[in-house]
């Protein structure tokens, strides 16, 4: 299964790229992800529950970064057994370029899954993916840039006083 999409995030391309070596960052934008340890050069052990229909499972598995581009582009792919369940594996390419807004992000994630999850047939497999993907970067913008809500704002329409716009935790600690 292949999908692809865009997402616009308000921060400097060097700042997105941190993100995306940051364990802190994946393990908090994983949905389901109880534990992420490694580095980005040795690659990632995980362990993510997730539930697929009616099947649950634990996933075990190491996620690894290639075709690492400094700056622009890499590879984020990963394999994890559920045991009785199955297993899945995938491979998401990642673009960075400057846009007017920061940084577009574009990805093309390519996955397969096998075992008991394969039987639950492609609709709900296909599903289970695009919410897991848009979920994934959905939060990975959030963390980079913040919540979507905007600041409070004060009668004249500006930021209130002495209110300092709300960054991502990310960019907070870099920033």
């Amino acid at each position: 299964m292949q999908m692809n999409d865009t997402r616009d995030i308000a921060a400097p391309p060097s700042v997105v790229w941190a993100a995306l070596f940051d364990p802190e960052v994946l393990k908090a934008c994983v949905p389901g992800c109880e534990e992420l340890t490694g580095t980005a050069a040795e690659g990632f052990e995980a362990a993510v529950v997730q539930k697929v229909g009616p099947v649950k499972a634990r996933f075990t598995g190491l996620v690894k970064l290639s075709d690492i581009v400094e700056g622009e582009s890499c590879t984020i792919s990963g394999e994890g057994k559920g045991g009785a369940a199955g297993f899945a594996k995938g491979a998401a390419r990642i673009r960075l370029t400057p846009s007017a807004a920061g940084t577009l992000l574009t990805y093309e994630v390519d996955a397969q899954i096998g075992g008991k999850l394969a039987q639950l047939g492609s609709r709900i497999i296909d599903g289970f993916a695009r919410k897991m993907a848009d979920d994934f970067f959905a939060r990975f913008q959030e963390a980079v840039e913040g919540p979507a809500e905007a600041a409070p704002e004060a009668e004249g329409g500006e930021a209130a006083e002495g209110e300092a716009p709300k960054k991502g935790w990310f960019k907070r600690l870099i920033g």
